[in-house]
C-alpha cells in the first residue's frame, strides 16, 4: 500500500476545524515526510459563524471573500503539489481557480466526512477535483465519489488498557437526534446487569442547546445537568478508552457512513455496540467484537460483554489507520471497502 511517498510533497490544505482532527491530518502529512501549509477553513469558529455560513452564507460573502484573498496573499509565491480540501462548506470557487492558475500541474483532493445534506457549496465546488471521496456510501453513489470509510489516529494503535477496567460502557458523543434516548437506555440496563458505565454528552453552547432544545422535538428529551458545554481533551478521551472495555456509538439516522468513533474504538482493540447496522458491509465486521442494536427496539446481550477482542487481521488494520487513509487518499487506486453480498436487513 505504501508504494508512493509524501517526502518532499507540498500539500496546501485546507480543513474545517473538527476536534483538532485537521491538526491530527495535518501532523501525520508532516510525519510521513509532506511540507503542509494548513488553513482553517471557515474564516471563523464562532456559534455566529457557523450559523450564518449554514443558513444565510450570502450575508457574509464580504468576510468569506476577504479572508481568502488574504490566504492568496501567502501562497502566492509558493508551489504545491496537491490541493486537499475536507469538506468545502465555505471555499469560493474563484479561490480555486486562483490556485490552479498559480500551479497549474496540481492534483486536487476533495474529501468530506459529512453528508451533503446541509452543504451545497461542497457540492458546488465538487467538479475541480481530480479525486473525490466520501465516508458515506449513500452520498458517494448519488454524487460520483469515491467511497473511503474514516480512520483512528496513531494514539489509538492497540491501546493497552489499565490494570483494572473502570467501565464496561463509554459513550462519548454530540449531543443530537436521538442518542440521548438510546444511551439512556443502553445505561439502564447496564445499571440492571450490574455494569459500569461513563455517558458524555457534548454540546458546543448553551444557546445552540436551547434553541435546539426548542425547536427541534429530538432533544425534547436532552436533559440540562447531563450536557457539557466543554469538550473532553484528547488526552481524556484516549484515558477513558484505556478504562473502558466496550464503546458505544450511535450514528446519526440521516448517514450511513461509518463513524470516527467506530474506527478509534477498533483500533484502540476495544469492542464495539453501534446503530449502525451497515457495518456489516464493512471487511472488518466480526460478531464476536461488533454488536448491532436496533435504535427502535434496543436489545442487549450480556455475554458480548464477557469475550476478549479478536485481533484484526494486520493489512486491514493498516488500512484502517490514518497512514493508510493518507495513502489511499492520495496515492491508491484500490478502494475495494464494502461487501455488498452482506445482509444488512
Amino acid at each position: 500500500m505504501m508504494n508512493k511517498s509524501f517526502i518532499d510533497k507540498k500539500i496546501l490544505f485546507f480543513s474545517v476545524k473538527l476536534f483538532n482532527y485537521e491538526n491530527i491530518i495535518a501532523d501525520k502529512l508532516r510525519a510521513l515526510g509532506a511540507e503542509v501549509d494548513y488553513y482553517d477553513e471557515r474564516p471563523s469558529n464562532s456559534i455566529f459563524t457557523k450559523g450564518i455560513i449554514r443558513l444565510k452564507r450570502n450575508l457574509y460573502n464580504v468576510k468569506i471573500s476577504r479572508y481568502y484573498n488574504d490566504i492568496l496573499k501567502d501562497v502566492k509565491g509558493k508551489s504545491y503539489d496537491y490541493f486537499f480540501l475536507i469538506k468545502g462548506e465555505v471555499m469560493p470557487q474563484y479561490f480555486i481557480d486562483e490556485i490552479i492558475a498559480l500551479n497549474p500541474e496540481i492534483i486536487l483532493l476533495y474529501y468530506t466526512f459529512d453528508s451533503f445534506e446541509n452543504n451545497p457549496n461542497g457540492v458546488d465546488i465538487l467538479k475541480n477535483f481530480h479525486k473525490k471521496f466520501s465516508f458515506d456510501s449513500k452520498d458517494s453513489q448519488m454524487y460520483n465519489l469515491t467511497f473511503r470509510p474514516l480512520f483512528f489516529s496513531d494514539d489509538y494503535h492497540k491501546l493497552i488498557s489499565k490494570d483494572k477496567v473502570t467501565y464496561d460502557l463509554l459513550f462519548i458523543g454530540t449531543a443530537h437526534s436521538d442518542r440521548y434516548v438510546i444511551s439512556e437506555k443502553v445505561g439502564k440496563w447496564c445499571e440492571k446487569n450490574n455494569l459500569k458505565k461513563f455517558l458524555f454528552y457534548y454540546s458546543p453552547s448553551r444557546i445552540v442547546f436551547l434553541f435546539f432544545k426548542f425547536f427541534d422535538s429530538s432533544f425534547k428529551k436532552f436533559k440540562y445537568d447531563k450536557i457539557s458545554f466543554f469538550s473532553l481533551t484528547h488526552k481524556d478521551i484516549i484515558e477513558l478508552y484505556q478504562e473502558s472495555k466496550v464503546v458505544l456509538d450511535i450514528n446519526h439516522p440521516n448517514q450511513k457512513g461509518l463513524t470516527m468513533r467506530v474506527f478509534e474504538a477498533l483500533g484502540s482493540g476495544k469492542k464495539l455496540i453501534t446503530t449502525n447496522v451497515d457495518i456489516k458491509r464493512y471487511p472488518f465486521y466480526n460478531e464476536n467484537n461488533i454488536y448491532i442494536i436496533d435504535r427502535n427496539s434496543i436489545k442487549m446481550n450480556l455475554e458480548f460483554f464477557t469475550t476478549p477482542f479478536l485481533e484484526i487481521n494486520e493489512e486491514l488494520y493498516g488500512r484502517m489507520s490514518i497512514s493508510g487513509w493518507l495513502n489511499e487518499l492520495f496515492f491508491s487506486d484500490n478502494f475495494e471497502w464494502l461487501n455488498d453480498d452482506a445482509s444488512c436487513k
